[in-house]
């Protein structure tokens, strides 16, 4: 019963209102790691930008950013000062159309999208560099990473050795119903508004595309952004089939290599079915950790960012554990 209870993460005062705790992290994060990007090219013919971190290790973490994030959301660069502090090498995804210039294809990226994590694994494992690769995912990118774990378990690279995942949407359905409550509406409203800014690119690179872009453009939720262009640009049904097939939740009973998911229990973002206990539960290879505090992806108790650091030393703790 792989439930980790723990009362490690200890809050006071205003880090107990979860959108604090939520913001707070994003908005006073100062780290500026020192990358060295490599462009690596897809088997169909697009690419992925991969912001590196060194410190000469001989293991290494591929880290995935949650929704519209990239190599510089805020907790990427946390991550980043403790991986090389404690022997790691960093790889931050940045996923298709999200490092800054247009992928090359119509469609971008999704919550589900493994292929392009398995394409990834196999690139940093053919420079013969590592010894070990371990996974890290936030939010949208966890979501990646736990799918991954569960869909790859019986091809699984041996060069793979466990993965760590914070605040993940495993159920998308139930996620995107909670992001399209009232007391969300300020994070709905900027997801989509980069969404739509760079469907409005697509629009330009593929006019022949035949986009809705009225209705695209009119979203104000998940679903119907999803109905318009996640589902079609990447042959799913609809906005229903997507969350579906695209879930992590599924997948987990599947996991066969050491795997955490640190999760808050008042994350604003997730609903009661995005809390796998029950598969953490029956599968001794998976790990739930959840915090009563911490909103989504923040884990913050300190008006002085640079204590800010437990999730780091979490994540870290749990990847050198023998």
């Amino acid at each position: 019963m792989p439930i980790v209870q723990s009362n490690s993460f200890k809050v006071k005062g205003v880090f107990k209102n979860k959108h604090f705790n939520t913001l707070f992290r994003y908005y006073t994060t100062k780290n500026k790691p020192k990358y060295k990007r490599i462009r690596m090219t897809t088997k169909d013919s697009d690419f992925i930008d991969l912001d590196i971190s060194s410190c000469n290790a001989k293991k290494t973490i591929i880290a995935i950013h949650g929704l519209e994030g990239s190599s510089a959301s805020s907790y990427i660069k946390s991550l980043s000062v403790y991986t090389n502090k404690y022997n790691f090498d960093l790889i931050a995804v940045n996923l298709r159309g999200c490092s800054g210039e247009n992928n090359k294809l119509l469609a971008t990226y999704h919550s589900g999208k493994t292929s392009d994590l398995a394409e990834v694994i196999t690139n940093v494992s053919d420079w013969n560099r590592y010894q070990e690769i371990n996974l890290v995912g936030y939010s949208l990118g966890g979501n990646i990473v736990l799918k991954f774990m569960g869909e790859f378990a019986n091809k699984m690279p041996k060069i793979i050795k466990k993965a760590v995942v914070i605040s993940v949407p495993c159920d998308l359905k139930g996620s995107a119903i909670t992001m399209g409550s009232r007391s969300n509406r300020i994070y709905m409203k900027n997801f989509l508004k980069t969404l739509k800014k760079k469907v409005l690119e697509k629009q330009k690179q593929f006019p022949k595309a035949n986009l809705n872009i009225t209705a695209i453009l009119k979203a104000t939720s998940f679903k119907e952004f999803d109905n318009y262009f996640t589902a079609p640009t990447n042959n799913f049904i609809d906005a229903n089939d997507y969350w579906k097939r695209a879930s992590s939740k599924p997948f987990l009973p599947k996991i066969k290599l050491p795997t955490l998911l640190i999760t808050a229990l008042d994350d604003p973002f997730l609903n009661q079915e995005c809390y796998p206990f029950k598969e953490a539960e029956n599968n001794a290879n998976f790990y739930l950790h959840t915090t009563k505090y911490g909103g989504h992806v923040g884990f913050c108790n300190s008006f002085q960012t640079k204590k800010n650091n437990w999730l780091e030393t979490e994540i870290i703790q749990f990847l050198n554990q023998n």
